[in-house]
C-alpha cells in the first residue's frame, strides 16, 4: 500500500461503491469520518448518486439503490475492463454470475456479478473512470481484500476472468505473501484473497466478500468516532503486515475497513 499510481490495466481494481438506504446518512457519516466531500452526479437508472472526493479526486460512488430494491447496505469493488459484455460472458464460463448488465451507465457500461463462492464485484468499461490510487491520503481507498473459503480457487477465477498475470506487458502477476493470494501491478501490491477467513468469522452476517481499505492517519481514533458516528466496530484494531487495520460498519450496516498505511509495518511491507 505505498504511494503509488500505475497507469490503467484491464482486470485490476478502478472504483468502489457504496449501495446506501439513506444517501444523506451516508454523506454524514463518511463525510465526518474521512473527510469525503461530495458531488452530485448523473445516474439515470441508479437514482440519486453522488461521487465521493477526498482532495479533490474522486475516490468512490453512493447511491441509494439498497433502499429502492431492498438490497443490503454494501460496499462493491469494480475491475476495469475492455469489454464489460465480453468479461461478462467469462464470469459465466467460469463458473461465476451474473446479475445486472452489462448495461449502459453514465459514459460507460457496468455489471454485477459475483463468483463461485458468491462474492459480489462490478464489471466497468469507460474512459472516464477515475482508475485505483494507492496514496498515503486520507479518506482515499488503498487496498482491496477477499474474504473466502478457497483463496486459491478464488485466484483461479479471478484469474481467469480478468487474465490476471497473463497481460501482454507482464505488467501483472500473483504470488503468495503474508498468507494470501496477492495481485502486484507494476510490482505494487493492489489486492489480496484470503481463505478460511469465512468459516471462522463469529458474525453471521459475514460472506464471502471483497472489502475495501480507507486510508487513515489514526485507525483508533476512526473506530471510536465511527461508534460515536452510530457504527460499529466489527473487529477492533490490529496491526497486520499490511499497516493498522480495523473492520467496521456504518450506520446503516455496511462493511468496510481503515487502515493506517503510514504504519511502520506497512511501510515496512511496501518495501518488500
Amino acid at each position: 500500500m505505498s504511494e503509488h499510481e500505475w497507469r490503467s490495466l484491464p482486470g485490476t481494481p478502478c472504483w468502489v461503491n457504496l449501495m446506501a438506504r439513506d444517501l444523506d446518512e451516508a454523506r454524514r457519516f463518511y463525510g465526518t469520518l474521512l473527510g469525503w466531500e461530495f458531488r452530485r452526479a448523473r445516474s439515470e437508472r441508479l437514482g440519486p448518486y453522488v461521487e465521493a472526493t477526498a482532495h479533490g479526486v474522486p475516490v468512490a460512488g453512493l447511491g441509494s439503490m439498497a433502499q429502492n430494491l431492498g438490497f443490503p447496505v454494501s460496499w462493491t469493488v469494480f475491475f476495469g475492463a475492455v469489454s464489460a459484455d465480453r468479461t461478462a460472458q467469462a464470469v459465466r464460463e467460469s463458473g461465476g454470475t451474473v446479475a445486472v448488465g452489462p448495461l449502459g451507465f453514465q459514459d460507460g457500461r457496468a455489471a454485477m456479478a459475483a463468483d463461485p463462492a458468491g462474492a459480489v464485484f462490478g464489471i466497468w468499461q469507460g474512459d472516464k473512470s477515475p482508475g485505483w490510487r494507492m496514496r498515503r491520503l486520507r479518506g482515499v481507498p488503498v487496498w482491496i481484500e477477499l474474504q473466502t473459503r478457497d483463496a486459491f480457487a478464488a485466484a483461479v477465477f479471478y484469474g481467469e476472468v480478468f487474465r490476471w498475470g497473463s497481460d501482454p506487458d507482464g505488467r501483472s502477476d500473483v504470488a503468495w505473501e503474508h498468507d494470501r493470494v496477492v495481485l502486484r501491478v507494476d510490482g505494487h501490491p493492489v489486492a489480496g484473497l484470503c481463505g478460511g477467513a469465512v468459516e471462522s468469522a463469529p458474525d453471521p452476517q459475514i460472506r464471502p466478500r471483497w472489502d475495501v481499505f480507507f486510508a487513515v492517519s489514526d485507525v483508533d481514533a476512526a473506530a471510536r468516532d465511527t461508534a460515536e458516528l452510530g457504527g460499529e466496530v466489527v473487529g477492533p484494531p490490529t496491526d497486520t503486515p499490511y499497516g493498522r487495520v480495523a473492520v467496521l460498519r456504518d450506520s446503516e450496516g455496511g462493511l468496510f475497513r481503515v487502515a493506517d498505511v503510514d504504519a511502520p509495518a506497512c511501510r515496512d511491507a511496501a518495501a518488500e
